[in-house]
């Protein structure tokens, strides 16, 4: 009887810490691949080529909070990165403001694709800029409290500011300490604000608010096309929207294959080079990929992450269109 107590206290013990160590979190986060997406249901185009097959994929990953067992013992699951706090999450940003400048990265890199995939197509689309646009709001910092994410800043010391560059101009001669002028656009409401700056960690001699802006940019396009991605966030998935895009008006992109791409566009069309590609790269092959297209400043990373795929590299979206129709 007493073994038969001293085994079962054992193993309540082994379950409990079991136990512990998956609920318990670490001071790490994990990152680990995703399954890759069609592109087809979440683009909505008027007058769009019925498919019959979803041959154009996008790949994101799974971020988040590592539990003690995966902190301690990462290599149980394929393709898993460790990473501190700090490489997630700058200094005082939260969870939550993260996921909110990744889903802002999102709504932008959808406007970008549509862009550069109707203007492959030889349809006119206009971007003009609007001003600085705060994405994200440094807590603790001058700005705290009187900028909020989605401002659009149109004015600062009295200048115009169209663009980011707009904005760096009149603010070079402010010294870290003193107050900004800033008129913004919030909602509807053009509203009047003054902001206090501080040293730049990067350089003590020129003073920053402690916000993080984009070009704010309007867009008129010529048809009326939607993505919804639903929660996923980052702007990595343009190059597939974009190929979705090309493919559902008309140019045949996939010729049966499944493609599977990652990159996030620049207006001007440039493919630039992304995070996660180790678990992209996973993701993608265990989608069964027949292609993977990568920016190429990430081809060597993914050739490393697996050796069964055909990979490609590409630094432009037409490259990305003349390969697919080479290959």
């Amino acid at each position: 009887m007493r073994r038969l107590a001293f085994v079962l206290t054992g193993l309540l013990v082994v379950v409990v810490t079991g136990l512990a160590l998956t609920l318990i979190p670490s001071d790490h986060y994990i990152v680990l691949p995703d399954r890759a997406r069609p592109t087809d249901p979440l683009v909505r185009i008027p007058g769009e080529k019925s498919q019959d097959e979803e041959d154009i994929y996008m790949v994101d990953v799974r971020i988040g909070r590592a539990n003690l067992l995966e902190r301690l013992f990462p290599g149980i699951q394929e393709g898993a990165d460790l990473l501190p706090e700090r490489a997630v999450n700058p200094e005082g940003v939260s969870d939550r403001q993260r996921r909110q400048s990744s889903l802002n990265d999102m709504s932008r890199s959808q406007l970008v694709a549509i862009t550069v995939a109707l203007r492959e197509l030889g349809r006119e689309v206009e971007v003009s800029g609007d001003g600085s646009e705060v994405v994200l709001v440094q807590p603790g910092s001058p700005a705290e409290g009187v900028l909020e994410v989605g401002d659009v800043i149109v004015e600062a010391e009295g200048e115009q500011v169209e663009s980011i560059d707009d904005l760096r101009r009149a603010l070079a001669d402010v010294e870290p300490g003193q107050e900004v002028e800033l008129t913004v656009q919030r909602g509807e409401e053009r509203v009047d604000v003054t902001s206090g700056t501080q040293a730049s960690p990067d350089d003590p001699d020129r003073a920053v608010m402690g916000v993080q802006v984009q070009d704010a940019l309007d867009f008129e396009f010529p048809l009326d096309i939607e993505i919804d991605a639903g929660a996923i966030g980052g702007p990595s998935a343009g190059l597939a929207f974009a190929l979705d895009i090309v493919d559902e008006l008309g140019e045949d992109v996939d010729r049966g294959r499944k493609i599977v791409a990652t990159g996030e566009l620049t207006i001007d069309g440039e493919v630039l080079p992304i995070g996660g590609v180790k678990q992209k790269a996973i993701g993608a092959r265990e989608a069964g990929a027949d292609i993977f297209l990568v920016p190429d400043a990430n081809f060597d990373d993914a050739r490393k992450a697996v050796d069964d795929l055909e990979i490609i590299p590409v630094s432009t979206f037409e490259e990305a269109l003349s390969v697919l129709a080479a290959n």
